[in-house]
C-alpha cells in the first residue's frame, strides 16, 4: 500500500493560452507556476501549432523546473489547441524530446469532468455545497459547460476560446457577431442556472481586478468564492477597454492585453444566455483536477 505522504506529483495543464503547473502530495498543494504561452496562436488560419508557440512552451517548462521539484511523478495533459492541430503528434514529440515531459491529449468531456472535480473539491473546502450548478470554463481554444445536478453530469464542449475568437475577429463588429453566435450555441442547450460557477483566466482576472489585485499580486485564495455580478463584469470591461495596452498588461499579464476583451464578452454572454446576474468564481481548474485524479487512482 502506498502512503500518500510518501508520494508527490506535479500536474501540468497545457492549454490553448496558458501552461499551468502545481505540486500535490495527496493532502496539500505545493508550489505552482503558470505562464502565458499562446499555444493556439495562428491555429485558426494554419491548423498547426507554430514554432514560436513551441519555443514559448519549452521556455515555460524550463522556468517551471527552477521552481518545482521535477523529480516527482509528472502527469501532463493538453487540450483544445492540440485537439485541433494537424501537427499535434509532431509537436508533442518535440516537447517530449526537449523537456522529457510527455503530454496526453484529452477530449472535451474528460477536460470538463476533471475541472468539475477540482471545482467541487474547492467548493467543499469553502463550505459551499450547491446540489446543482452550471460550471463554465472559458479557455483559449474552447469553452466547456458542465451541468451538475444531484450527482448527474452533462457536458458540452464548444470550439470558442479567447485566443481563437480574438484571432478570427479582426474588427469590433466581427467580434460582436462571433459573441452572438456563441450565445446562440449556449441558448440551444437549455441549460438551467440555479447557481453559476466560473473558472479559468478571464473570470479570475475580473475578480482580481475588483479585489484590487494585478497580475503580479494575484492571490487565488482571495479569488476563490468571490461573488461576481454581471454589472461588475460590464464595469471591468469598460475600465480595461479604456486603458492603454501597456497599462492593461499590469492587470492581465503579457500576451493577454487584447484577449481579455474577447474573454469578458464571452463571460457576459454566458450570464446573459442563462439569465444569471451573479456567479461564484473558483480559481481551481484542470490542473488541480489532474492532481486529484492521480491520487484517486492510487
Amino acid at each position: 500500500m502506498i502512503l500518500l505522504e510518501a508520494v508527490k506529483m506535479i500536474a501540468i495543464d497545457l492549454g490553448s493560452n496558458t501552461i499551468r503547473f502545481i505540486e500535490y502530495d495527496g493532502r496539500k498543494w505545493g508550489n505552482s507556476f503558470e505562464k502565458i504561452v499562446r499555444t493556439a496562436e495562428g491555429l485558426w488560419d494554419t491548423h498547426r501549432i507554430g514554432e514560436n508557440a513551441i519555443t514559448r512552451i519549452l521556455e515555460a517548462i524550463d522556468e517551471a523546473k527552477l521552481k518545482l521539484d521535477f523529480t516527482a511523478t509528472i502527469l501532463a495533459y493538453t487540450t483544445a489547441a492540440m485537439r485541433l492541430a494537424s501537427n499535434a503528434e509532431e509537436v508533442l514529440a518535440k516537447i517530449a524530446q526537449s523537456s522529457g515531459i510527455k503530454f496526453e491529449i484529452i477530449d472535451g468531456k474528460k477536460e470538463a469532468i476533471l475541472t468539475l472535480n477540482a471545482v467541487r473539491h474547492r467548493l467543499g473546502v469553502l463550505g459551499i455545497m450547491p446540489s446543482s450548478f452550471l460550471l463554465a470554463d472559458i479557455g483559449g481554444g474552447s469553452t466547456e459547460l458542465t451541468q451538475y445536478s444531484d450527482s448527474k453530469v452533462e457536458t458540452l464542449s464548444l470550439n470558442f476560446g479567447i485566443v481563437t475568437l480574438s484571432e478570427t475577429s479582426d474588427t469590433p463588429q466581427k467580434l460582436l457577431d462571433s459573441i452572438d453566435y456563441f450565445k446562440q450555441q449556449i441558448d440551444a442547450q437549455f441549460f438551467s442556472c440555479s447557481t453559476l460557477i466560473l473558472t479559468a483566466g478571464t473570470p479570475t482576472t475580473i475578480a482580481a481586478y475588483l479585489l484590487g489585485m494585478d497580475y503580479l499580486t494575484y492571490d487565488p485564495q482571495k479569488v476563490n468564492g468571490f461573488h461576481l455580478t454581471l454589472e461588475a463584469c460590464y464595469n471591468v470591461y469598460e475600465a480595461l477597454l479604456a486603458m492603454k495596452e501597456t497599462d492593461r498588461t499590469r492587470y492581465v499579464g503579457v500576451g493577454r492585453e487584447n484577449l481579455i476583451i474577447a474573454g469578458i464578452l464571452m463571460v457576459t454572454a454566458i450570464y446573459e444566455s442563462l439569465g444569471c446576474d451573479e456567479a461564484i468564481i473558483i480559481d481551481d481548474g484542470l490542473r488541480e483536477g489532474i492532481a486529484l485524479e492521480y491520487f484517486r487512482q492510487l
